[in-house]
């Protein structure tokens, strides 16, 4: 028996979907949000995306983001938020997605969360344990130990240290990785037992969550297929303009660091061939759907969706789930 609903009674529904990469979270949304046009008491859904990347502008082939006709067609909220070169925190985006949850709310529509970004799903649902502030010598000697050592040192001391914590981020993720040490030393507790304590969770709402498992072989296939799209359509081109505007080196730029743009800076730097980046970002992006898989395997009252968002019986499966939802205050499976 899966609890696939945060049942409060009185509440405004909110739907989840969550997944690993390439797994067609954002098919899946749009499907729901014009179906619920059939139903009486809610005129539509909007989109909120859940991904660290898509918060960034100018950031639109890495982070494969909704076309602007589909925008133009179902409002999404939370992509574009910052600059490249600004960071974005998780409870910076939860801050957002719930005020655009709210905005939602306020017209009578249902609030549709979709994306693979873990902690920023849970930052929005469960809020986040109030954080130390800054620790810049500390920063500075990972920093140095890093570049000393090796890249992976800094990933391997937080498996050490926070290994939950660890699962949740990449290991050329710097920034995120020394705030997380940073976090842990300071309170000499693991982050994510923080996190468990002093949070402020999400109020008012009934949440469906939808996660999305499809056949790891498959996905792996689509993901490869994906990057090769995202090379084709100039994903090496709009890294050399980012690395124009905000800096050759992701400590110059955290958003550069993600997944794709990293690799493009390589071409660009003359570390790797084109076809070496391909490859590269294509593994790196079956790894990280790995840890995505792991990492929402562990979320409490998910609704598992055997196959990708856009086959058609996952659509119906979820179309179904999501009315029955907006017309009860539980569902249970």
């Amino acid at each position: 028996m899966v609890e696939a609903v945060v049942a409060h009674e009185g509440a405004w529904p909110l739907i989840v979907i969550a997944g690993p990469t390439a797994s067609g979270k954002s098919a899946l949304a749009s499907e729901l949000a014009e179906s619920l046009n059939g139903e009486p008491a809610f005129a539509s859904g909007e989109i909120v995306s859940c991904d660290s990347v898509a918060v960034y502008k100018l950031m639109d082939i890495g982070s494969a983001k909704p076309s602007s006709a589909d925008r133009a067609r179902i409002p999404h909220h939370c992509l574009d938020l910052f600059w490249p070169n600004e960071p974005c925190t998780a409870g910076d985006y939860a801050r957002a997605a719930r005020a655009a949850l709210a905005e939602i709310r306020e017209r009578g529509k249902i609030p549709i969360v979709a994306g693979g970004t873990g902690l920023y799903l849970r930052a929005l649902l469960e809020g986040l344990a109030p954080a130390p502030p800054r620790d810049e010598a500390l920063r500075e000697r990972l920093r140095e130990r890093e570049a000393s050592r090796g890249t992976g040192y800094l990933h391997r001391l937080l498996r050490r240290l926070d290994a939950c914590a660890a699962e949740s981020i990449h290991a050329n993720d710097t920034p995120k990785l020394i705030r997380s040490i940073e976090v842990t030393l300071a309170a000499r507790t693991p982050q994510t037992q923080q996190w468990a304590a002093g949070r402020d969770p999400l109020k008012g709402y009934r949440v469906l969550k939808l996660g999305l498992a499809p056949e790891r072989e498959k996905l792996y296939e689509r993901i490869d297929a994906r990057c090769v799209q995202m090379f084709a359509r100039g994903l090496i081109e709009e890294t050399a303009m980012l690395r124009e505007k905000y800096g050759q080196f992701p400590d110059d730029c955290r958003a550069l660091g993600s997944l794709g743009y990293a690799q493009s800076l390589s071409v660009l730097r003359g570390e790797m061939s084109r076809e070496q980046a391909l490859a590269a970002t294509q593994q790196r992006h079956r790894n990280y759907a790995k840890r995505q898989g792991t990492w929402f395997r562990r979320e409490s009252g998910m609704y598992w969706l055997q196959g990708f968002g856009n086959d058609t019986g996952i659509r119906d499966e979820a179309i179904s789930l999501a009315r029955a939802h907006l017309k009860s205050d539980s569902l249970r499976s």
